[in-house]
């Protein structure tokens, strides 16, 4: 009786053990595949930043648009990161990463579609864009989200027609917002130069969800007519074939 009952609570541990092992082998897995997938996308983009005109091929143009996209491109620059990214355990990227020049406050940024702008009154970088009605899916509002457009330090490189407090202020498509800037908030950490995009979620209430959950995003791959999903997109340039001006 007694070995039965050690013969049962070996088989509880041993599978315990399995499940467990199992369960790291997969985390290890999941690991490895996002470090080597982000690493490749910061090496293209390090040829990029050596030498653009070598690839002036990946490069998308801020008013331009894949054949048949909702929204045209945002900005100048190579789309270095793309939405489903993850650059440490427990993030995954909720937009794309847009880099221009080397430069702050030399690439302009414009809306990518027709929507109201808000700029928070303690936003210094950000601005966000009700889109009332869903290009791709009618009667659903959604939000486009820019940021980074401010220096290191903190100076706004948004434009002046957007103070902090701007509410609901319609402007269309092709609109300038501002410029690409690096500021992280923390003036020891900039983010590199470049624009930050994300389309949001609205929280059926009239409100925008925190950006900073991935879950409160979406993929902006079919907006812009191109693959802009990590998952799906692993080692591929982004870019579309065909243009419309």
């Amino acid at each position: 009786m007694v070995n039965r009952k050690h013969r049962k609570i070996g088989s509880i541990i041993l599978f315990l053990i399995s499940t467990f092992l199992v369960f790291l082998i997969v985390i290890i897995y999941f690991v490895i595949r996002e470090k080597d997938r982000t690493t490749a996308r910061t090496l293209r983009l390090m040829s990029w930043f050596r030498d653009p005109q070598t690839h002036s091929n990946w490069e998308i143009r801020a008013g331009e648009a894949c054949e048949g996209a909702a929204f045209v491109f945002p900005t100048n620059g190579y789309i270095g990161f793309l939405w489903g990214d993850s650059f440490r355990p427990g993030h995954t990227h909720q937009g794309i990463d847009i880099f221009g020049s080397p430069m702050e406050d030399r690439t302009p940024i414009i809306a990518a579609y027709d929507g109201y702008l808000t700029r928070l009154t303690d936003w210094k970088s950000s601005v966000i864009i009700r889109i009332p009605d869903d290009p791709l899916q009618p009667g659903r509002q959604i939000w486009t989200y820019y940021t980074h457009m401010a220096s290191s330090q903190g100076e706004s490189y948004i434009e002046p027609a957007f103070p902090p407090g701007t509410h609901d202020l319609f402007i269309e498509q092709g609109t300038l917002l501002g410029y690409q800037g690096n500021y992280s908030g923390n003036p020891g950490n900039p983010t590199g130069i470049h624009l930050h995009f994300s389309i949001v979620l609205d929280d059926e209430q009239g409100n925008f969800r925190n950006e900073l959950e991935f879950k409160n995003t979406l993929d902006p791959s079919p907006y812009f007519g191109m693959q802009l999903n990590a998952d799906l997109n692993e080692d591929q340039v982004p870019v579309c074939e065909n243009i419309e001006q």
